[in-house]
């Protein structure tokens, strides 16, 4: 699992997570409990990222990764997990309700229909 919101997402990914997978997290500005962790012998990653991208020596480090992360997109071999759901710019309201209820799966799709 990689989360990126953090919060109450975060406890989700736990829950969510395989046994003896992996959680890594980018936004974790937040108390959890790590229960779920223990029990599931999760592996879990925090990592705060702007602090790593504005280090200048770092830059040519994320600049391969992200080439490798390309790589594994343009392979086929890396899929986002997008929700069903798929809302038009006139209905972000709406789609920030969805997510808000927590019955999205994924990440939310807004559709320009212009």
């Amino acid at each position: 699992m990689f989360d990126t919101m953090g919060g109450e997402n975060l406890d989700r990914s736990f829950e969510a997570a395989a046994v003896h997978g992996t959680v890594t997290a980018i936004a974790t500005r937040s108390t959890h409990d790590l229960s779920p962790v223990h029990s599931k012998g999760l592996s879990l990653h925090v990592t705060f990222m702007l602090l790593k991208i504005l280090n200048k020596d770092m830059h040519k480090h994320y600049g391969e990764i992200l080439r490798k992360i390309t790589g594994l997109v343009e392979e086929g071999k890396l899929h986002p997990l997008l929700d069903s759901n798929i809302f038009n710019f006139d209905e972000v309201s709406k789609a920030h309700e969805y997510l808000e209820s927590g019955k999205a799966v994924g990440k939310i799709v807004l559709k320009n229909s212009w």
